[in-house]
């Protein structure tokens, strides 16, 4: 891959995530987040602005979502900020969507100029996976989406798929179905600690923690990670 390429994509990524940073941080007091008051204004201020205009608001999240994705950008903050912007329905069905593009995107991208790279990152574990995959590229991809990717890397599990050539709409709709039960989880607990903060005079970890909206979703969590280390065992022998 041509350096230039390279350090055009580091610079780009770099400067949206200062900016995303910035954007945050310039309208945030640090120093009063531990002021239980000011993070309810903080909450009740969002609420209004999403209110205002969401189809816009809707589009920016959605752009923003998968630009960030493009370029190479964590997934699960997502989820939770979409869930306390939209709520868990909303928010699940963005995500979905945005995420599932951002992946293809980056996916392609990966094809025409990191494929030598992605080799060199692909461990043995993975490798065992890809020779899986083989068989039946939708089905197992759909698997690994559904479970998480096995907590690998969620830029890699984008990625990795370029070895061996997996087509482009079989990615497509297998993240984007694999994709919904474990992005409902993260929007459901950006959901509820929207509703926490809202309905709460003050805070207390144990209220939060205990709270139905919180509690049910850190439980399918859990749930889906025993699921995952099953599927692991018995599909990818890994």
């Amino acid at each position: 891959m041509n350096k230039s390429l390279k350090y055009f994509f580091g610079v780009t990524y770099l400067v949206i995530l200062i900016l995303f940073l910035y954007l945050i941080f310039s309208n945030i007091e640090i120093t009063k987040l531990n002021d239980f008051s000011y993070i309810k204004q903080l909450q009740s201020n969002i609420e209004q602005i999403i209110g205002k205009n969401l189809y816009k608001n809707l589009f920016l999240f959605f752009l923003f979502s998968i630009i960030w994705v493009t370029l190479l950008g964590f997934g699960s903050p997502l989820l939770i900020i979409s869930g306390i912007f939209f709520g868990k329905w909303v928010g699940t069905a963005i995500s979905v969507i945005s995420i599932s593009i951002g992946a293809l995107t980056l996916y392609t991208f990966a094809g025409f100029f990191f494929k030598d790279l992605v080799k060199k990152l692909i461990n043995e574990k993975i490798v065992k996976i890809i020779n899986v995959f083989k068989k039946n590229e939708f089905n197992y991809f759909f698997l690994y989406r559904f479970v998480g990717g096995f907590g690998v890397p969620f830029f890699l599990q984008n990625i990795f798929p370029v070895i061996f050539d997996m087509k482009k709409r079989n990615y497509f709709f297998s993240s984007f179905l694999g994709f919904i039960p474990g992005f409902f989880i993260f929007n459901s607990i950006g959901s509820g600690l929207n509703q926490y903060i809202k309905n709460s005079d003050n805070f207390n970890f144990f209220s939060l923690l205990f709270t139905y909206e919180i509690y049910m979703p850190i439980c399918l969590f859990t749930l889906f990670l025993l699921i995952s280390f099953i599927i692991k065992k018995v599909f990818f022998n890994a």
